[in-house]
């Protein structure tokens, strides 16, 4: 059972328990009473009929317009039913979970006078598995994710749709037959509800998570290619990264030594006249290094965002004031989002040259694109195709999303982020990355074949083992995709990383 307590941070990895484990959440005692505390304040101000923006004004440019107390739930519920105007795939079921934990632990802070019941509600999705059908497009990145969490929030009215076995149905049964009774909105709880940036901040702690199992797979593709390119582990001399000492460098470095520790393969050719290696071998560590320290400064930034208030107006009850401010806007994150499609792409990137390597007889030493019957077998001749088309892809995607702004609610909002386009791009690119790895890594264990009986070293000999173990030796042609997804399902399920690490210890 996960505790949401703000006195204890909510971490990325906790996110992922919950969003993908079903871990089942709660509130602490204490964060109960700062919730209580908050909505009292509120309560007070709806008392003292004060004009106060989103509980009893309109919304955006319509904040001149004075709400009557008649008229205040309806104001409320007609926000959350205005803003459902998302297009698109809906998000997968694990990231509309991460949205309402992150929602959830956002109101739990204090600062947005919501009712206590109403974040229960939330937490009740979660620990019913019930799923918001949340459509994909539709947020500018400021005022907050506004259409993706008006989704989220039209469930607790038994509005909106929920998923079902992958499928969009109406919410009001499917919460009927889990016993939760729709809620009405009180004053300022619709506006509480939408106004965060929990949807691209969600989708970026679940890409950041597999991010840094993606960095280690990496190092073991790259680990694969070194032994079927015979090529040297000098350049992973620790005394490279001590005078260059780029913490990431030094950890890729650390783990392709670790690796391919004991290889016979490269101990076999340690006397050969070759001098050095080509870049996409020898500068893995700068490169895979370099976005290692993209991979941290994302890290750090979606740490602060998850538990952060991003609400507006901010309710302040230990001063007796509510503020207006600009915590929904996006930018914090759309920034560090276009930085981690920049650098998980050009994983990928380097990827596909040492694939190119492989297939390449002129300059991989091994049979031409890894099959010993060419001519009437191809190989991996189009395995690497298909890499050079995701890596190019990619090159599209990674257009920095917060470089553009298109001014909103009638100039009201005339500067917004993008960032939750940023968050979705970084998704995609790293699925993309996933495929382009897993054909590295097919075509580096042929490799790796045509060397025998030379063994590789003890990290990169038991992710061989492994990997033929579900895809057996190309001896001639057959359907590649299928060998090129179960590669692809043993990075996505961090079975190959958990083999590697078993032999030689936690990679970095």
């Amino acid at each position: 059972m996960l505790v949401i307590d703000h006195h204890h941070p909510l971490t990325i990895y906790d996110v992922v328990r919950v969003a993908r484990e079903r871990e089942r959440v709660s509130l602490s005692e204490a964060t109960k009473e700062t919730i209580q505390a908050s909505r009292a304040y509120v309560d007070n101000i709806v008392k003292a009929e004060r004009p106060v923006y989103g509980i009893s004004t309109g919304f955006g440019e319509f904040a001149k317009i004075a709400i009557s107390p008649d008229q205040r739930e309806l104001l409320q519920r007609n926000l959350i039913l205005s803003h459902c105007t998302g297009v698109g795939d809906y998000l997968p079921e694990d990231a509309a979970r991460a949205i309402i934990l992150l929602r959830a632990n956002s109101l739990s802070q204090g600062y947005s006078g919501i009712r206590l019941s109403t974040v229960e509600k939330l937490l009740d999705l979660l620990n019913h598995d019930i799923y918001p059908a949340i459509p994909c497009k539709g947020s500018v990145g400021s005022s907050g994710d506004l259409a993706p969490l008006s989704h989220m929030a039209a469930v607790l009215l038994g509005e909106g749709f929920v998923l079902v076995k992958g499928e969009a149905v109406p919410s009001l049964p499917v919460l009927q037959a889990a016993g939760i009774e729709p809620i009405t909105l009180a004053s300022k709880e619709g506006l509480a509800l939408i106004n965060g940036t929990q949807t691209m901040t969600a989708i970026g702690a679940l890409a950041c998570y597999d991010g840094e199992q993606l960095l280690k797979a990496a190092d073991i593709a790259a680990s694969l290619s070194l032994e079927a390119l015979q090529g040297t582990r000098t350049a992973f001399d620790p005394r490279i990264a001590k005078i260059r000492p780029h913490p990431g460098q030094i950890q890729c470095a650390e783990n392709v030594l670790r690796i391919t520790e004991n290889s016979v393969i490269i101990e076999s050719h340690e006397d050969c006249d070759k001098v050095q290696d080509a870049y996409s071998l020898r500068c893995v560590s700068q490169v895979h290094g370099a976005s290692r320290e993209a991979w941290r400064r994302v890290k750090e930034t979606i740490d602060i965002e998850m538990n952060a208030v991003t609400d507006n107006p901010l309710v302040m009850a230990d001063t007796g004031e509510i503020i207006s401010g600009g915590n929904f806007h996006g930018q914090p994150m759309a920034l560090v989002m276009d930085y981690f499609k920049i650098a998980i792409s050009e994983i990928g990137n380097i990827s596909e040259r040492r694939t190119n390597r492989l297939v390449d007889p002129h300059l991989s030493g091994q049979p031409a694109f890894l099959t010993a019957f060419p001519g009437v077998n191809s190989g991996q001749m189009i395995n690497q195709y298909t890499a050079a088309a995701l890596a190019s892809e990619n090159k599209v995607l990674c257009h920095p999303a917060s470089c553009d702004s298109i001014p909103t609610s009638a100039n009201q909002e005339d500067h917004v982020s993008m960032g939750t386009i940023a968050a979705r791009q970084s998704r995609e690119i790293l699925e993309n990355v996933r495929h382009i790895l897993a054909i590295e890594i097919l075509a580096a264990i042929q490799g790796i074949d045509f060397l025998a009986p030379k063994r590789p070293g003890q990290g990169t000999g038991a992710a061989y083992d492994y990997l033929r173990s579900i895809v057996p030796h190309l001896e001639e042609d057959r359907l590649q995709t299928p060998d090129i997804l179960a590669v692809h399902a043993t990075i996505a399920d961090e079975s190959l990383v958990d083999t590697v690490e078993a032999v030689v210890g936690v990679l970095r």
